[in-house]
């Protein structure tokens, strides 16, 4: 039985039935799933989550499905990885990555779509589709082949080559937009109205938006059902980072923790930082960026549906949300491949430049228990790197050729 009771709007708290929809009919408010906490918390425990397969449906009753997901797909439960050595040029030493490049197509967004594509074929849609800045066009593309659904993604005609492919490789209908994410998400939602088709971030992203909640429900269990001091997690629509704050509050409404003040920062990408822009000024009201510039595509969303929110999160949380520059997004890429083994996307790199300035400021203490959600593969965004990491040399087939050539470099005295 569903543990979701309604659609509620976030501005008038008008309450909707389940139905495929994500927009307030009275003030056009966005509509968000609430649950009956009273009723899970007489049935899920630790000792319960536990006993469950390795997936983010270890948490079913915190997401709004009445059942029929896959727990074969491998979505979820991805690594806590302990960051010591990056910690240590950051001056951290509780630090720890949230690994989500390892997911089946390699982000986060596996996690939305896994719980989009179950509501999709509850309330019996054919057709699944997505407007999306890359990864998700990719996620979709995947879980429409696993079920069997005709798909389609609308994608900005200008992303990286290594997502269009990403996509186009599980069969998928690829519709190149000529024009920013913000229009061709207005063309997705006239389709929508028009079609019987299942766009998984449009009418139904009440319920695919819950999906983020489970990178901290699993970032929380991974540290022994402990509360980190610190999340920062990158900026987009802002979905993902509400999504940060409801989970939080919600392991204390259902009894998995007794408590929880985690400070919650968000990352975003100086090219596109209408949400941290606003955190500047002091403000809750965004500017729309028109013209977004950055080498973080998937961050590129100019006018974020959840950016108010994003900011009176902020506010609720003593969050800090900020801002890079692209040379500092390149930069934190390789830092993090160099000291932790994990090649990030360029949404990663903004994560981590984020997470650097915010230790170098003191907003993060050195012993403070901090969680960074790397939320996409580097090989989906290679272009970023080009040009900033050729660590090739060339020699000729023999030893002599091979001594010398380090020793030019410092690297080794020839015997």
């Amino acid at each position: 039985m569903s543990t979701t009771q309604t659609l509620r709007c976030r501005e008038c708290s008008r309450a909707y039935p389940l139905r495929a929809t994500h927009i307030c009919e009275f003030d056009f408010g966005p509509l968000e799933a609430q649950f009956d906490y009273a009723a899970i918390r007489e049935t899920i425990s630790r000792d319960a989550i536990a006993a469950r397969p390795p997936t983010l449906w270890r948490y079913h009753e915190l997401l709004p499905v009445e059942g029929g997901w896959d727990e074969t797909w491998p979505v979820g439960f991805t690594p806590l990885q302990r960051a010591d050595n990056l910690g240590e040029r950051l001056g951290l030493s509780n630090l720890y990555v949230k690994n989500d490049t390892v997911n089946p197509t390699y982000s986060f967004k596996d996690r939305v779509v896994a719980v989009a594509i179950t509501k999709a074929r509850e309330f019996g849609f054919e057709t699944f589709a997505c407007a999306s800045t890359g990864n998700l066009a990719g996620a979709v593309s995947a879980a429409g082949a696993r079920h069997g659904m005709p798909t389609y993604v609308f994608m900005p005609a200008d992303l990286e080559v290594g997502k269009i492919r990403g996509a186009a490789v599980y069969g998928a209908g690829i519709v190149a937009v000529d024009g920013t994410y913000d229009e061709l998400n207005r063309l997705c939602s006239e389709i929508a109205d028009l079609y019987s088709w299942a766009f998984c971030n449009i009418n139904i992203r009440p319920y695919y938006a819950e999906g983020s909640k489970t990178l901290a429900f699993e970032s929380v269990e991974q540290l022994g059902w402990v509360a980190p001091d610190h999340i920062v997690a990158p900026i987009a629509s802002g979905s993902l980072y509400t999504k940060m704050g409801k989970a939080m509050k919600e392991l204390v409404e259902v009894g998995l923790l007794d408590s929880q003040s985690t400070r919650i920062h968000g990352a975003q990408a100086d090219g596109c930082a209408p949400v941290a822009e606003a955190f500047a000024r002091g403000q809750t009201t965004y500017r729309p960026v028109r013209q977004p510039d950055t080498v973080a595509k998937s961050l590129a969303i100019g006018n974020p549906a959840d950016g108010f929110y994003s900011l009176k999160l902020a506010q609720g949380v003593d969050g800090v949300i900020e801002a890079v520059t692209d040379d500092e997004i390149v930069d934190a890429m390789r830092l993090l491949a160099s000291t932790e083994g994990i090649f990030a996307e360029t949404a990663g790199g903004v994560t981590i430049a984020v997470l650097a300035k915010l230790a170098e400021r003191g907003v993060i203490a050195r012993d403070d228990l901090t969680v960074a959600l790397v939320t996409g593969n580097g090989l989906k965004t290679q272009e970023a790197i080009d040009g900033r990491v050729d660590a090739r040399f060339e020699i000729r087939p023999s030893i002599t050729s091979f001594e010398q050539t380090l020793a030019d470099r410092g690297v080794l005295t020839p015997a």
